[in-house]
């Protein structure tokens, strides 16, 4: 057999996520492997929580990375708050808030479904219908910012009226954390989960978790066993927390993926050097200016304005266009990668990321002259040159 050390092709990643990586995050990944009750590792996982509860904006304690990807921080807070006969009310308006159903469901729940449009956010009086009539709820469960749509719901409003209804909270923040304002402590939200992988500009594979006092109650509480080892948190948490607040010995529970514990610790210190109000303020910024140029090119984005997210932008594909095609075209030529729309939006939409490292000046550049250029050969009246300017205006303002 012959086989090659894979070198993978130079990318702009400007999708829904994966985002671009900060260098600073990939030199941490090559650091010195050490075992994962080290120590001087311990010691880093406590300062990685004390980062993370800074992103989150909350003091929980019960705040750490679960060792696999988004979708295993969702399972984690469902698999532990839901248990056989729990009735939760899901609020689905794209693709992941459908998954949260399928949590429910495989945690024995029975989930009671409030729908809205994709592309536009959960509405508030449609929860609280649903809360009315199902009094008897014992969770919320919605979708923070859609990846899927690029809308932003009112997390802060759902979770205040979840609470006047005596309900617990499950949130996705996969696309929020660290790119759009998130208060969980504020805004009382009692158990919620992310990626590392997209405003937080890390390497794909860990979950950031955090659960309120009153959530974690429910796990301690529970009169069924979680019905997954790897994810029942009365478990990890004699890993992640060990005794005496972290100071004394941890329980073995599985090997962490430390070297990408390392690069989620940089990821952090780096947010943190930043700022989060003003990582918020960059995403925000940067969505202003692709907006303008966007709009230069004809293009329109599909979620009303006060419901977008800043950091994913859905695009409506132009009449006559092949969007698969210019995708292709746009990796190529251009080694830029924006994504597919998805379920509903399906061949409608792309979706343009400006998230974590991906959010910058230069990015957007590149992605309207390029899309400018693959769209003018392929038929649209593209005007490139007035989109770059708009762009550029916008940011300088």
């Amino acid at each position: 057999m012959h086989a090659r050390s894979f070198q993978p092709p130079p990318r702009t990643l400007m999708g829904p996520g994966p985002a671009d990586v900060h260098p600073r995050v990939l030199a941490a990944t090559a650091r010195p492997t050490i075992g994962h009750l080290d120590p001087a590792f311990g010691a880093m996982m406590e300062e990685l929580k004390t980062l993370l509860r800074y992103a989150f904006r909350t003091e929980n304690a019960l705040t750490m990375p679960v060792s696999a990807p988004g979708s295993a921080g969702m399972e984690t807070c469902f698999v532990n708050l839901v248990e056989p006969g729990d009735k939760v009310i899901v609020c689905i308006n794209g693709v992941f808030g459908g998954r949260m159903r399928e949590n429910v469901l495989r945690a024995g729940g029975e989930p009671v479904v409030v729908e809205d449009d994709w592309g536009r956010a959960v509405d508030p009086e449609k929860l609280e219908d649903a809360l009315n009539a199902h009094p008897d709820a014992k969770l919320v469960a919605f979708v923070h910012a859609e990846t899927s749509t690029g809308a932003c719901s009112d997390a802060k409003t759902l979770v205040e009226i979840a609470r006047r209804h005596g309900c617990l909270t499950i949130v996705d923040a996969v696309t929020s954390l660290g790119g759009s304002p998130l208060e969980v402590d504020a805004w009382g939200i009692d158990a919620v989960y992310s990626g590392s992988q997209k405003c937080l500009s890390c390497t794909p594979g860990l979950a950031p978790v955090s659960l309120s006092e009153r959530a974690l109650a429910k796990v301690t509480a529970r009169s069924t066993p979680v019905r997954s080892w790897f994810l029942d948190l009365n478990l990890v948490l004699g890993y992640w927390q060990g005794t005496d607040g972290g100071k004394g010995k941890r329980s073995y529970h599985h090997t962490a993926p430390v070297n990408a514990l390392y690069a989620l610790h940089e990821a952090l210190v780096m947010l943190a050097e930043e700022g989060i109000e003003q990582a918020w303020e960059r995403h925000r910024t940067n969505h202003l200016a692709l907006r303008a140029g966007l709009s230069a090119l004809g293009l329109e984005l599909v979620v009303p304005e006060a419901e977008r997210l800043a950091q994913l932008n859905a695009v409506a594909v132009p009449g006559g266009i092949d969007e698969a095609a210019a995708r292709a075209r746009l990796l190529e030529t251009y080694s830029l990668e924006i994504g597919a729309g998805l379920g509903a939006l399906a061949g409608k939409v792309w979706r343009i990321g400006l998230m974590g490292w991906s959010s910058r000046p230069e990015n957007i550049l590149l992605c309207l002259g390029a899309l400018g250029s693959v769209l003018r050969d392929m038929g649209h009246d593209a005007d490139t040159g007035a989109a770059l300017a708009a762009a550029q205006a916008a940011l300088g303002r």
